[in-house]
């Protein structure tokens, strides 16, 4: 191919004639490969097209060790790995001699560990048989990997196979028949070791992700007679024991509960080996005699991502005790809510969705209502607070009975047949470990939680709008999966109310004790990510952060566009801080919350560190322009003839991933320390009155102690040093959730 109609190697030669140096042009042309450039049109270009072009590169075979070295560099060959269409060999054997560890890194970055019947497996094969020092135990590693998840994988479909006759229904009757016996808090004693919730809610969700993906239209009509025919046969026999049911019921169960067990042990196969092989830098995977064992490699790493749990903790506590005090201003906590014997429970459920409310409109620009995907407005506030209700709904009318029945029976299956029974003899109560009710009856079951001055009896409309935001339709997400494959499918605890024909289905066991403020999060930033109103929120989050800072003397221009160049167009800037001569140029990203290393490693290469580049040339634009456009000095209050100090950026980002790390050269943190820095209230971090220590609330004056981050007064260089130091966080002790 002519060099000239290649579009890397035209943009490697205009780099280097800009007067970059050769390793420089060369890490330009990897990011425009990396970031998609040129972008692929239909008809004319495709992403292959990119492939074969960027690795036919003649300067991609003179590149100094460090070039090599470099993270782009390594996505790159991570790409070249994952696709077939293109072969470049040779380049990459002359990679390996001169740098084998990159591309040790690209292939675990690639996940070719679990895709050997790939053609790039097989180059990889054979740079082992030329460099067998360097790349045998690769090999060895990855195949000792692949027959592990083989057989894991082999058990998985077998136990599947037997269950393929349950219906989607019929796997949650399991599930939830399941969850009373493993997973309610006092069913499960220590000396069992237990199991771990959040484990066994994955493990259940993928048993039923994988039956959705079965499934057709009409698994999902679900009539009476169908749902009748169903609770007979999978749930009476545990509830009713009777001689007339057969033992196959139990049998199925015993299968079932085998099928989990496979589930969890191959999602820790996946999670704790396969993934922290491709994703965790902190470790290495290496062969002590046949065993293969984890060593060490950089113990920061590791406690990096124990420290992001920490700190949600700690969040949890702090928008608790924002909430605490919103709700006494309120003058609502000497009001009675509800019943008298259930106000002291509603008024907790009321300040938890005030604690979800506060933290999605102040770091996640929710507005007071939202629109749901079938076209009915929520108000944000009501739906919160309906999840809470319901929360506490199941704890007090089932857990904690079934709990009380539990200790008094030492058997679940009778706790649960009390239960039942219990609740058939207060008036034909549902207290089945799974409920279900038609659309309409949902409705008015929900609707006097709507009650509000202008509608003292509720709406209607107001309960169905809740319903559709908290609803997931199983048969609609079946067929998505079945035509995309790739669909993003929600958590069972991220739209907790399960569609199915005319019923909505609910599962008591996971209601009750759900973390309800992450599942709205995710709700809406992740499984919601394309929403109408989703753009709208991420400008209102930088809004409010530019309210925030010019109440602390910041003069704030946001939106900001620099002068676009032949060379370069450094795209909008979302704000340009300025005080006391230092100027903040904030790049900033609205994400959700996430939970595996995986999809943490993912936001690190992909949008921070994006960010991070096009923070580089909006710094160095906003520089520039502070010295040549006088309108734009005018417009942050900078005075004619004075000098700016400095002018840092920062990523500033809604999820805690990878915070106080560097992209570029530029510090990531989260919208929420620069609120918490701002507000400088850090010491709701740290439980100041106990709410959340085992022993209960304390009085000690100790806990209560308040520390400002500004002892001499809040300046711009103060508040830079605390963001920069991470001070938010010292001297926080983490304490169990409520």
């Amino acid at each position: 191919m002519d060099a000239s109609s290649n579009y890397y190697e035209r943009k490697f030669s205009q780099c280097t004639l800009m007067g970059l140096s050769s390793a420089d042009a060369a890490i330009e042309v990897i990011e425009a490969y990396l970031a998609g450039k040129p972008a692929p049109r239909k008809g004319k270009r495709k992403a292959s097209d990119n492939d074969a072009d960027f690795w036919q590169c003649a300067f991609l075979w003179d590149l100094a060790d460090d070039s090599y070295e470099s993270l782009p560099f390594s996505l790159a060959l991570s790409n070249y790995l994952r696709q077939e269409r293109v072969a470049s060999f040779p380049l990459l054997a002359h990679v390996a001699r001169v740098t084998p560890n990159v591309v040790w890194r690209s292939v675990r970055y690639s996940g070719l560990v679990l895709r050997q019947e790939s053609l790039r497996w097989g180059e990889i094969k054979q740079l082992a048989n030329t460099q067998p020092h360097e790349f045998g135990e690769l090999v060895r590693i990855c195949e000792t990997f692949r027959q592990a998840h083989m057989e894991r994988h082999s058990e998985l479909e077998s136990l599947r196979c037997q269950l393929k006759q349950l219906s989607p229904l019929e796997l949650l009757v399991n599930s939830s028949l399941y969850a009373f016996e493993n997973l309610l808090p006092d069913s499960v004693s220590e000396s069992d070791g237990g199991i771990e919730t959040q484990h066994c809610w994955e493990a259940l969700n993928d048993i039923l992700l994988w039956r959705l993906g079965l499934s057709s239209a009409d698994d999902f009509r679900v009539t009476e007679e169908m749902l009748g025919s169903s609770l007979r046969e999978h749930l009476s026999p545990f509830l009713f024991p009777s001689p007339e049911f057969a033992r196959d019921h139990l049998d199925r169960y015993r299968i079932f509960g085998a099928l989990v067990s496979a589930q969890l042990e191959f999602n820790s196969f996946m999670t704790r080996s396969v993934d922290a092989f491709c994703y965790d830098d902190g470790i290495r995977f290496e062969f002590s005699g046949s065993e293969l064992v984890i060593v060490e490699r950089d113990l920061r790493l590791r406690q990096i991502w124990e420290h992001n749990g920490e700190k949600l903790a700690r969040l949890h506590q702090y928008w608790f005790y924002r909430a605490v005090q919103v709700f006494m201003g309120s003058g609502l906590a000497e009001a009675q809510m509800g019943r008298a014997e259930n106000s002291e429970q509603n008024q907790l459920a009321y300040i938890k969705a005030l604690r979800t409310t506060l933290r999605l409109t102040d770091v996640y620009g929710l507005g007071e209502s939202l629109q749901t995907e079938t076209g009915l407005r929520v108000d944000l506030f009501q739906a919160l607070l309906s999840l809470e209700l319901m929360s506490i709904f199941y704890h007090v009318d089932f857990v904690m009975p079934y709990n009380d029945y539990l200790n008094q029976t030492g058997s679940w299956q009778q706790a649960l047949s009390r239960l039942a029974v219990g609740g058939l003899m207060e008036g034909l109560q549902n207290r089945f470990p799974i409920t279900w009710s038609e659309k309409k009856a949902k409705i008015e079951s929900i609707r006097p939680w709507t009650v509000s001055e202008a509608f003292p009896n509720g709406l209607a409309k107001a309960a169905e709008a809740i319903l559709d935001f908290w609803t997931s339709d199983l048969g609609g997400l079946s067929s998505e999966m079945r035509k995309q494959g790739g669909t993003k499918s929600p958590e069972l605890f991220e739209r907790p109310i399960l569609k199915m024909g005319r019923y909505l289905f609910q599962l008591p066991w996971m209601t009750s004790v759900q973390n309800n403020s992450s599942a709205a999060i995710n709700n809406l930033r992740r499984l919601g990510a394309r929403r109408a109103e989703a753009r709208d929120e991420t400008a209102r989050i930088e809004q409010r952060l530019a309210e925030q800072l010019r109440g602390h003397g910041f003069s704030v221009l946001p939106n900001y566009q620099p002068v676009r160049t032949a060379d370069d167009d450094p795209g909008e800037v979302d704000l340009i801080c300025f005080r006391d001569g230092h100027v903040l140029v904030l790049e900033v990203k609205s994400t959700y919350l996430r939970r595996s290393l995986k999809d943490a490693w993912l936001h690190k290469v992909t949008t921070l560190r994006k960010a991070g580049l096009q923070l580089r040339r909006k710094v160095d634009a906003v520089t520039v322009a502070l010295d040549s456009d006088r309108e734009l000095a005018s417009s942050l209050g900078i005075e004619e003839g004075k000098a700016v100090q400095d002018v840092r950026g920062w990523i500033v980002d809604t999820s805690l991933e990878h915070d106080h790390e560097h992209f570029s050269g530029f510090l990531k943190i989260s919208v929420e320390e620069i609120l918490i820095a701002l507000r400088d209230d850090r010491h709701l971090l740290n439980d100041p009155a106990g709410m959340f220590a085992a022993n209960g609330p304390s009085n000690s004056s100790e806990s209560s102690v308040v520390t400002s981050l500004y002892p001499n007064d809040f300046s711009a260089e103060r508040f830079i040093n605390v963001i920069e130091n991470g001070l938010v966080w010292e001297s926080c002790e983490v304490q169990e959730q409520v």
